[in-house]
């Protein structure tokens, strides 16, 4: 069973173009004067061109981005306030290659996150969501495929029933779920339950659809939002998700 159930389960250059002066005069005819300004004064300088767009993943500092490589095109990024919160905002960023700015084309969104936060070392039944950079690359959900271009595996075992941590009904979590490649082996459907780093560090860390609650490790979005982040995500843009309160993010 996934741990996101919840009590029950990323210059233009400027071109200035230089006005070229012509004309006919003899060799006794005075030199030019410029353009602006009273004689033997010196010419304007040409204005400077404007700084260049950033190029770094907005809200992540150097620490955090070293983990993406010039593959990904594409970065999910869920920020949270603090390290013991469990709402968070989510923007998807594009870029056209690893020298081009990132692009916000997604969000921002509301989410959820787990119930206690937060956390660099996530262990089985923390109730907290861990922080890092990871990869996004298979989808499934108990409802028929939206359009995504991941592999996406349709399936009854995506059901889920229940109440979580705050009364609010689970029914529906799991229709569309994208597997965050925490503790899991990329390449399989969500459902795969083998875990590389042992059962103790978890497992089962999903993007899911919102059930009006916090998780037990997962990221929630509104079931509107997961359609378009579905059919957004490429996996030719090697996607990932960064994930963390802010402070942890900037880094």
């Amino acid at each position: 069973m996934p741990v996101c159930l919840a009590a029950s389960r990323l210059l233009a250059p400027t071109v200035c173009a230089a006005l070229l002066l012509a004309g006919c005069a003899s060799s006794s005819a005075p030199p030019p004067r410029p353009l602006s300004g009273p004689p033997g004064a010196p010419a304007s300088p040409s204005p400077a061109s404007p700084a260049p767009a950033p190029r770094g993943l907005p809200g992540v500092g150097p620490e955090t981005g070293a983990a993406l490589t010039d593959g990904t095109l594409q970065a999910l990024v869920v920020t949270g306030a603090t390290r013991d919160t469990h709402t968070a905002e989510a923007v998807l960023y594009e870029r056209a290659d690893a020298d081009a700015p990132w692009t916000r084309v997604l969000g921002p969104w509301p989410a959820h996150n787990a119930l206690r936060g937060w956390t660099p070392d996530h262990t089985e039944g923390d109730l907290r969501t861990p922080v890092g950079v990871f990869g996004l690359g298979d989808a499934g959900g108990r409802l028929p495929d939206p359009g995504t271009l991941l592999p996406y595996d349709q399936d009854e075992d995506f059901d889920v029933s229940g109440e979580g941590f705050l009364g609010e009904p689970l029914e529906g979590s799991f229709d569309y779920v994208v597997a965050i490649d925490y503790n899991r082996v990329p390449g399989t459907t969500p459902l795969d339950t083998e875990r590389p780093l042992g059962e103790e560090r978890g497992g089962g860390v999903w993007i899911h659809v919102d059930h009006q609650g916090p998780t037990q490790a997962c990221i929630s979005l509104a079931l509107e939002h997961m359609r378009e982040l579905l059919r957004a995500l490429d996996p030719a843009g090697l996607p990932v998700i960064v994930m963390g309160p802010e402070a942890d993010l900037r880094r």
